[in-house]
């Protein structure tokens, strides 16, 4: 069994799952009761709040922050100081200045479908899910649901293609069908949604 490698840098709770095979790197931080799946990578500085859950094959790459109860599935990609937040309406007090603290707010996670990614410092809001193998574009902010196999970019993400299993932007060969350059792969587009590959 290939035993986790995780830098005396890193802070992981006792509580916390770290599958085999996955690396946590330097100042890393694994919160309490949170899942870890096998060979996956957590970079420098990264943060996988509480009961967080992390499929395997993931990488989690450099200063991105993972809110709980945030869900990534298998073979997820969310790219240097991505932000997966989980307060809609956030507030540091309540009305009567009396700091808030667990319990005083629903917390409400993002959850990335298997093979999604999310560019470096994009942003995305509470209770938004990130569909199958769809590309979030760097700097953007995802404010309502992605579809699977969607390029999204901009303030706010607004879809401007299709990406096929690959990550690469796919070629329309004829109405409603698409073709990935890379595997061949094809796709049919039909009402906003695309289905595939064929």
């Amino acid at each position: 069994m290939e035993e986790p490698r995780i830098a005396a840098t890193a802070d992981v709770d006792p509580s916390a799952t770290i599958g085999r095979g996955s690396a946590v790197w330097h100042l890393a931080q694994v919160r309490e009761h949170a899942v870890l799946g096998e060979h996956c990578i957590l970079g420098r500085g990264a943060y996988i709040g509480p009961g967080v859950r992390v499929g395997d094959r993931v990488k989690v790459q450099n200063y991105a922050l993972v809110y709980e109860p945030a869900v990534l599935e298998d073979e997820v990609f969310v790219g240097p100081a991505a932000v997966l937040t989980n307060d809609l309406y956030p507030r540091s007090a309540d009305v009567s200045g009396r700091l808030k603290r667990d319990g005083d707010w629903t917390a409400e996670g993002v959850t990335l479908r298997r093979g999604a990614s999310v560019g470096a410092r994009a942003v995305i809001v509470p209770g938004r899910t990130v569909g199958r193998y769809a590309l979030v574009a760097a700097g953007a902010v995802v404010t309502r649901d992605v579809p699977d196999f969607a390029l999204v970019a901009g303030v706010p993400a607004r879809r401007v293609g299709w990406v096929g299993r690959a990550g690469v932007p796919l070629e329309e060969v004829s109405p409603g069908r698409w073709r990935c350059p890379r595997t061949g792969e094809t796709y049919v587009e039909h009402d906003g949604e695309l289905n595939g590959p064929e």
